[in-house]
């Protein structure tokens, strides 16, 4: 799962710099139709990831509201932070430099679950949602071990 996420962070960056190439270009149906196209798949992708990487962080004792309390807080930071402030940052800085700046936001994003992987951070954040318990995996031999 975690280089699922960290493939989906980058996917997700360059779906961002492809609205920049797109801005550049100028006028281009094809280049249009590549982007959203490209930005779909990457969404899709990325949404997948964090709806599984959320649901293992979660406890099995309490997944309902640890998943709603993290959802909500991703969203509400979203919503809030960039949705009222894209508008104003594209009319200061036009579309090819507002695109280049998420592209280069997102770096540090990636940067550090990059190195959180590495420490092995990513897999003691996970919660017994991302578990094998002895008794799901049908050999009472095996210990609880973190879902990769």
């Amino acid at each position: 799962m975690k280089r699922s996420v960290l493939i989906s962070l980058i996917l997700m960056a360059v779906s961002n710099f492809s609205f920049a190439l797109l801005a550049v270009a100028g006028h281009s149906n094809i280049g249009m139709a590549a982007s959203i196209g490209f930005e779909n798949i990457a969404s899709g992708i990325g949404g997948v990831c964090v709806v599984a990487y959320f649901s293992a962080l979660c406890d099995l004792r309490f997944t309902a509201s640890q998943y709603a309390l993290i959802s909500a807080a991703a969203s509400v930071v979203g919503r809030i932070l960039t949705g009222t402030t894209a508008g104003a940052l594209i009319d200061a800085f036009g579309y090819v430099n507002f695109y280049l700046m998420t592209t280069v936001a997102a770096v540090p994003g990636i940067l550090l679950f990059w190195i959180m992987m590495r420490m092995g951070l990513v897999d003691s954040s996970i919660g017994t949602a991302g578990t094998i318990d002895d008794s799901e995996s049908g050999d009472g031999d095996l210990e609880a071990q973190p879902a990769r």
